[in-house]
């Protein structure tokens, strides 16, 4: 394993490259950044420190684009306002990453922080990274067999425990079965390309072990997606019907496919259903009793965590850290399960999101029942 790689030469001394592959740059990383600028930074030409990429996997999971992304922009600029910031979102394709990262690289990235649509084609770009000389910081997911620098994530496996841990407590609630049998539940976990997806579904098995809960079915979301989520669950439901009594969701994007499947089938009120990454619209479904709960990672501090690490590698130094997964250097923050109890605490205190922008009009009568809103005399 190689760390700490000394950057390239920042500023004018580097290589001049082509117009027409400039041009393909921003035209790869206009296409692939949702709502935002491709890069940032001194304009061409200008001298800069350095140049920092940003490799992030879709626009499907909310979080990339509304927290990790502007959390990595606003400590990039403040820690060094000439650096040049190259950002680029592959919409789940792995082939537009590749290219992505070849050209953030052709053009003189310093440092590539990756979060792999696909961690094993994503070998591949932290070789060409080493080609150049590049520092890769793994973000968000592990690459494994590759030489990369650092990496930035949460614990997975003990993010599934805690969701394993809290659809127990959920299915115990509910009670026994009127048929006498053991509760059933579904497990419904993330992409199988997403090397996170197989430790919180160890973890998930971790919490259910031992317990007489009995797992129906267990299904690798591609993608991810909402929609096939749902589409998976509607197919359980046909099947299994109200053996249904709980659902393990990999993440909030899934819990709310689940939820929409089990509520076109009638489910009323709709089994227990986890989720994980405090997304908004997790947040109004647990006040609402939809969704029993999520963990929240604290996604703008990974994002500023990672940021900062670029930095810093970027000019030369090496970083130590409290930890190492696979021989690599690694940082690794805590998550927190949120239920309806925890959602003021954690998630409006926190600032993660406002109470106006979770009570709006259709989930005013469940913030005051909660206690987020107060009657107006």
């Amino acid at each position: 394993m190689t760390t700490g790689r000394a950057p390239r030469t920042p500023g004018p001394t580097r290589r001049r490259v082509p117009a027409a592959l400039a041009a393909l740059l921003v035209t790869l990383l206009a296409a692939c950044a949702p709502g935002t600028p491709g890069i940032a930074g001194p304009p061409p030409g200008e001298p800069s420190e350095g140049t920092i990429a940003l490799l992030l996997p879709d626009a499907k999971t909310a979080r990339y684009e509304t927290s990790d992304r502007t959390a990595f922009f606003g400590v990039v600029e403040r820690r060094c306002p000439t650096c040049r910031v190259y950002y680029a979102n592959a919409d789940q394709d792995a082939a537009r990453q590749q290219e992505q990262a070849e050209a953030m690289l052709a053009r003189g990235a310093d440092v590539l922080v990756l979060d792999a649509v696909d961690t094993v084609a994503a070998a591949a770009i932290v070789r060409e990274a080493a080609r150049h000389d590049v520092s890769v910081i793994a973000y968000d997911r592990f690459i494994a067999d590759a030489d990369i620098d650092y990496y930035v994530s949460f614990d997975s496996e003990l993010i599934g425990y805690l969701q394993g841990t809290a659809l127990v407590a959920a299915v115990r609630e509910r009670g026994p079965r009127p048929d006498g049998r053991p509760p059933g539940v579904l497990l419904v976990h993330g992409s199988p390309t997403d090397p996170n997806s197989a430790e919180l579904a160890a973890g998930v098995h971790r919490a259910l072990e031992g317990e007489d809960i009995e797992v129906l079915a267990e299904y690798d979301t591609p993608d991810w997606s909402p929609d096939r989520a749902t589409d998976w669950v509607e197919g359980q439901l046909t099947q299994f019907g109200d053996r249904v009594d709980g659902v393990n969701a990999a993440n909030d994007g899934i819990a709310g496919g689940a939820i929409a499947a089990m509520k076109a089938a009638g489910l009323d009120p709709v089994p227990p259903v986890t989720g994980q990454d405090g997304e908004l619209a997790a947040a109004q479904r647990i006040i609402s009793g939809d969704q029993y709960m999520t963990v929240h990672k604290a996604t703008a501090e990974q994002a500023r965590t990672a940021a900062e690490l670029a930095v810093r590698l970027l000019r030369g130094e090496s970083p130590r850290t409290a930890a190492v997964i696979e021989g690599v250097p690694s940082l690794l923050l805590a998550p927190r399960a949120v239920g309806v109890e925890d959602v003021r605490r954690v998630l409006v205190d926190g600032g993660v999101h406002s109470v106006d922008a979770i009570c709006t009009s259709s989930y005013e009568t469940a913030c005051l029942r909660v206690g987020l809103l107060e009657e107006v005399p």
